[in-house]
């Protein structure tokens, strides 16, 4: 229950999932490298596999992979989704971020996910992680444009009837900051995922937070507001 006299500033919280809600980066990179090997293809470093972390797999491995080609591109595929799948269930949550999650669900926050995952990997990590309930909507990349175009921040708008001006998106990347931007959505950046916090303060994020604590600080300081009633 809200005290009285005081208001919820957004409506809807949107999240990604890969470097915000998971920590997820280092096997990302690893199992991106790890499929350059098996192919002999060049081997992206870490800070240029890390850097396509959020986009959809289609635009993040010819990213991080721009050499490649055309023909080569479904093995690429394949070789990155068995070494990732083979580690998926090593993959834990950020300590902390389940509490938060719980708590924003029980004072009447919607919740959602958008991130450049598939919805066949999403829905499984879900369950893995028992978060299912938690989250009122998600999109994934496979379902609509990859970040940072704005379709994913707009569909759930839609779907959940709730003004942009009502949402927040809470990521790790200046791929989610921009899509939130493109949107016209307000954000938050997280320092602890894939992108460093010189780009992340480049894309126009309310905040950069460095860690989950802080995160639930600036929550529990910004998500409201006093009415003037």
């Amino acid at each position: 229950m809200l005290q009285a006299g005081v208001e919820r500033r957004y409506d809807l919280i949107i999240w990604d999932w890969d470097g915000t809600i998971m920590d997820s980066t280092p096997t990302i990179v690893q199992c991106i490298q790890q499929a350059c090997r098996d192919l002999d293809l060049p081997e992206p470093n870490d800070a240029l596999a890390s850097s396509v972390i959020g986009l959809g797999i289609d635009d993040s491995l010819r990213r991080a992979v721009p050499s490649i080609a055309p023909a080569r591109y479904p093995a690429l595929v394949d070789r990155f989704r068995f070494h990732y799948l083979a580690r998926d269930h090593e993959l834990h949550l950020f300590l902390g971020v389940r509490e938060l999650l719980e708590h924003l669900r029980q004072a009447g926050f919607l919740l959602a996910v958008a991130t450049g995952k598939s919805r066949r990997g999403l829905d499984r990590s879900l369950g893995f992680h028992q978060l299912e309930e938690l989250f009122h909507a998600s999109r994934t990349a496979d379902e609509t444009a990859s970040k940072p175009n704005p379709a994913m921040l707009l569909e759930l708008s839609d779907l959940l009837q709730v003004p942009l001006r009502r949402m927040l998106m809470i990521g790790d990347t200046t791929h989610d900051l921009l899509m939130a931007q493109n949107a016209g959505v307000d954000s938050v950046a997280v320092t602890y995922g894939a992108h460093p916090v010189e780009e992340l303060l480049t894309a126009n994020a309310l905040v950069c937070v460095d860690n989950v604590e802080q995160l639930a600080q600036w929550c529990s300081a910004h998500l409201y507001e006093r009415s003037l009633t």
